[in-house]
């Protein structure tokens, strides 16, 4: 199965689609359980970020429950 993200560049796993809706920080969690090369951080919905793209950083968007609402990917 292709990931979602195919970036030759990034080592390790690049994206979470099993973590959708699940809690965010425990989410983060996993993440950085599953890739020691990343940092998941966490954020509300509509927070504005950078356009840069880096193998090191997943965001990982969450709703008014902190729940996860989008898939978690490298970026």
């Amino acid at each position: 199965m292709q990931s979602i993200v195919d970036h030759p560049l990034c080592p390790g796993k690049n994206c979470w689609p099993e973590l959708l809706m699940k809690n965010g920080e425990e989410a983060a969690a996993v993440i950085e359980s599953e890739n020691k090369f990343v940092t998941a951080i966490v954020l509300p919905d509509g927070t504005p970020t950078t356009f840069d793209f880096l193998c090191t950083r997943v965001f990982v968007w969450v709703n008014e429950c902190g729940n996860v609402i989008h898939i978690p990917v490298i970026g």
